[in-house]
């Protein structure tokens, strides 16, 4: 009567390699969650990426400008008639020095200048003539395109 005790996998050592098979088959499952996760994310972030002052810019039917090396320095004047360099409000006897000292770390003197179009042409002005003071020549006036050009 002698009885033997077989190992689990049942076929003597082969058994234990045949469950441990790896695997020929890519799982995309997790690849898709983590996409449409992030897809989602972008989807959400990409409109609080743009940021700036509300203005209504007047309509003007011209080319746009060519691509500049450098991140163009931008001046805004709002409707109320608060000036902001990049985006940060600058007091009105401030603004002159302010410019002047970014002046002094640029390369170009290329500024573009974005006014609300129900601002008196008078306060415009006097943002012309800091950038000026300032030493930017080359101000361009920023618009939004016309619909008649399309």
């Amino acid at each position: 009567m002698g009885a033997s005790i077989q190992p689990r996998g049942g076929g003597g050592g082969r058994g234990r390699r045949a469950r441990h098979r790896p695997m020929s088959e890519i799982n995309v499952t997790p690849f898709v969650d983590v996409m449409l996760v992030l897809l989602i994310i972008f989807m959400v972030a990409a409109p609080l990426l743009t940021t700036g002052v509300p203005l209504e810019l007047p309509q003007a039917v011209a080319d746009p400008l060519p691509h500049q090396q450098e991140e163009p320095l931008t001046v805004q004047l709002s409707g109320d008639g608060k000036a902001y360099v990049m985006d940060v409000e600058v007091p009105p006897g401030e603004i002159a020095a302010r410019l002047a000292a970014i002046a002094s770390e640029r390369r170009g003197d290329q500024v573009f200048l974005r006014a609300d179009q129900g601002l008196a042409y008078g306060r415009i002005v006097e943002v012309m003539a800091a950038l000026s003071a300032g030493g930017f020549r080359s101000i361009s006036l920023v618009t939004d395109p016309s619909p008649q050009a399309n």
